[in-house]
Parts: C-alpha cells; structure tokens; sequence
C-alpha cells in the first residue's frame, strides 16, 4: 500500500505553508500552536524529508515543501468541493479574486473560462486595481499581488519569477534590435516601474540618459497600446508579451529578457471562510498557471 500520512497532519501542513506562520495557521484550525507545530514535524519524520526552514521569526519553505504544499492544496480542495457539491448547497460558491489590473488582462481573464469549465460549482467575482497598496482588502477571498513581498506584515506566498522584455510595433519587424536602437528610440514608461529601462540598460552595460520619457501610463495595457500603435519602445514582463502577441497585438518582443526583483504573490484573503474549497481550487490553479 502506498505511503499516506495522517490528515491531521496534512491540514496542519497545509494550513502552515499556506500562512508561513504556526501561530496564524494554529489559530485558523483551532488548536495550539505547540499541537500544529507537533503535527508538521511528524510528517516530516514520517516523509523522512524536511519541509520547512527555520529561523529566528522566519519560516520558509524547502523546495520539496513547496512542490509537496502545491499538490496538496489542490487535492483538498478537490475533495472540499466534492464534498460540498454533493452533500452540501447546491448553490454555487462565490469567489471574489482581486488582481492588478494588467496581470487580469493578460494572465487570467481568458483563462477564467477553462477554470470554469472544470469547476462549475465556482462563481468569480473579479476586481482589478492599480496600485494594490491603496485598496482594502475587505471582501476579497484572493488577492494576487505583483512585487518583491513585505506587505505590512500580510503572508504572502511567491507564485512566479518574471523577466522584462523590450517590445515594438510588428511595423518595425520581429528581429532584435540593439540595446543602443532601443535607448536612442521614443521610450514609454510605466509608472510604477520607472526604474525598469535604468535595470535593462545597465544589464547591457549602457548608461541611462537622464532625458524625461514622452510617454508615462499607469497600466502595461496602456503602454503596450501605445507600442502596437508605432509609439515607440516599452519594457513590460515576457509573460504579458506573450499574452498579447498570442492574442494578436500588434507588437514583438524585439529584445532578450532580463530577470527582475518582482514577483507575482498570493496574499492571505480577509473573508471569513477564506480557506473555503473554492479558494484553496483557485489558488492551486494560480499558483500552477504562474508555474
């Protein structure tokens, strides 16, 4: 028989990896603390394999601990919603997911309906905001963040690694174009990400000019318009580009990608019954999508 561990144990890990705290995961499953903490180390005995890394006030996950958390969250939440589907209302569970507004254009609204096509006991609400740090985050079950982390103490969990990459209008063609083209060429900045185009020249060896972009949007939706309308050069993540491309924009990535410091998170939802099967479905699906 194959190896299966106590699932007491497992929604204690689970519930851990999902906070990357004992004391908040504790209090979630109504148990002690010291109890949670014996639970993750009894699977960890009986793997033979550590999951988490401690430290002083710092605890994070092994690699193993993050491939083992991902399979796992999205095994319990196939049997919660198993469960509430049959036995429980029938009536769908509503979700409200919270994304910056460039990430839901180009990573998830054309992939909502696959989503759904597996899960047709889930609803999506689906709100976008520009700058994340000036909304609330009451009412919403998952929040998906871009940036380096640390956000006022709210657990946040890293989904991706993301690159930047150059785009031009398909007019100019899909070759590269030097890194010396594209800084004699009208550039667009994204605010927010001002800094993006002194990161890709320098990666180059070039030195930034201190001259005032003539073009400043707030979204990468603007900025890569601006680009398929012949406006010029923007710097946007590769995997918004290959978005656009493949949803026919009129641009080309005209430039090798440079790895930078942010990162696409899930932050822990606010709403009472945030660790609902629903939830924990559309996490696992994220987190698998920004793999």
């Amino acid at each position: 028989m194959p190896k299966f561990p106590n699932l007491i144990w497992l929604r204690s890990f689970e519930c851990a990896a999902r906070h990357m705290n004992f004391t908040a995961a504790a209090a979630e499953l109504g148990i002690t603390q010291t109890a949670l903490s014996l639970h993750v180390r009894s699977l960890e005995a009986e793997l033979g394999c550590q999951l988490f890394t401690r430290a002083a006030r710092h605890l994070t996950l092994t690699e193993v601990g993050q491939a083992y958390a991902f399979s796992l969250r999205r095994s319990l939440g196939d049997i919660a919603l198993s469960t509430t589907s049959l036995f429980g209302s029938s009536n769908a569970q509503v979700l409200t997911v919270r994304a910056p507004i460039s990430t839901a254009a180009f990573c998830l609204a054309h992939r909502l309906p696959d989503f759904m096509n597996s899960h047709p006991g889930v609803s999506i609400r689906m709100v976008s905001n520009i700058w994340a740090e000036s909304a609330g985050r009451e009412n919403v079950d998952v929040e998906l963040r871009l940036g380096i982390g640390g956000w006022d103490d709210v657990p946040a969990r890293k989904i991706s690694k993301e690159r930047i990459v150059p785009i031009s209008s398909r007019t100019t063609g899909s070759k590269t174009l030097s890194v010396q083209t594209l800084q004699q060429g009208s550039l667009v900045a994204i605010l927010g990400f001002e800094d993006m185009w002194h990161r890709y020249l320098t990666a180059f060896g070039l030195q930034p000019t201190d001259d005032t972009p003539p073009y400043a949007v707030d979204t990468t939706v603007a900025a890569v318009d601006i680009v398929a309308a012949g406006g010029g050069h923007a710097l946007v993540l590769e995997r918004f580009a290959a978005s656009a491309i493949a949803a026919g924009r009129s641009i080309s990535i005209v430039g090798d990608p440079v790895p930078i410091e942010q990162s696409h998170f899930i932050l822990d939802g606010s709403m009472p019954d945030a660790s609902g099967p629903a939830k924990q479905l559309f996490e696992a699906w994220l987190e698998a999508e920004f793999a």
